[in-house]
């Protein structure tokens, strides 16, 4: 598969707000966990591999284990996840999935029973600005790294 166009160069102040957004929402106050879950499971849905390899990579390097994140698209029937990842997880799928399932009250109550509402803004924020990523990602046909051997 061959890279269409960089999306980067080609809108370099769209692009630079979108990474502005980024750095806001990953300081956000969120912990770390549910920051790298939601990304990750945000990019398998959107199926951008690009997006997938980085998140995988730095939920490596941020100390998640390596069985959890072969998990995050088996949530539902893995022992690896917490109320709290769970929830989040699910609020992930409705708000990337929104024109499939219009965001249901079980998924936000779900959600309410677990996170703060200043924690839900935020996650929303985390899954709406990786979405961002992987459309622009998917479209442009970006590139992740091949590893050889």
């Amino acid at each position: 598969m061959q890279p269409r166009m960089n999306v980067a160069k080609l809108a370099p102040e769209a692009y630079r707000a979108v990474a502005a957004l980024d750095k806001t929402v990953s300081t956000s106050g969120l912990e770390s966990r549910l920051l790298h879950l939601a990304r990750l499971r945000a990019s398998q849905i959107n199926g951008c591999a690009f997006c997938v390899d980085l998140h995988i990579k730095e939920a490596l390097a941020d100390g998640l284990d390596s069985q959890t994140l072969h998990l995050v698209s088996a949530w539902r029937e893995s022992p690896f996840f917490t109320d709290r990842d769970r929830a989040a997880l699910e609020w992930t799928e409705s708000v990337t999935l929104i024109a499939q399932t219009g965001i249901p009250d079980t998924a936000y109550e779900a959600v309410h029973a677990v996170l703060t509402e200043a924690e839900i803004a935020q996650l929303t924020m985390v899954v709406a600005t990786i979405n961002i990523w992987n459309r622009i990602a998917v479209s442009s046909r970006m590139q992740h790294p091949v590893a050889i051997g």
